[in-house]
């Protein structure tokens, strides 16, 4: 009954369109950045390494390597500061979460790929 309210309330402020992404996929999240008076919008292009949530607290987190340093960000799927996310390129992976991808560097943190119709490639 409780979740079943929730539920219809957070409906509402749920994404309509939401593209279709796996972890381990390469994405570029276009996210709202807003610099004082003026906004634009910022790439963050990185691989998925973890999913989690169901509903309006469903996030996932990104990681990319900046300057032999990793970086990871998390965002909430529903985010309004979540413009927009496209699936550039498909890894095969066997496991639910890539945390093990942190302890890598170099050539080791690529994931082989996958063919699949969700990318654009």
């Amino acid at each position: 009954m409780k979740t079943e309210i929730l539920d219809s309330v957070e409906q509402k402020s749920l994404k309509s369109k939401i593209p279709h992404f796996e972890i381990g996929d390469t994405v570029d999240v276009h996210c709202k950045i807003q610099e004082g008076n003026k906004t634009r919008t910022q790439i963050f292009t990185g691989t998925v390494i973890a999913r989690k949530g169901r509903g309006i607290n469903e996030s996932f987190t990104v990681r990319r390597i900046v300057n032999d340093e990793g970086v990871e960000r998390n965002f909430p799927l529903h985010s309004p500061f979540v413009v927009d996310i496209k699936p550039v390129r498909s890894g095969k992976t066997r496991r639910a979460k890539l945390y093990y991808l942190r302890q890598r560097s170099g050539k080791s943190v690529r994931l082989s790929e996958r063919r699949s119709e969700h990318t654009s490639a």
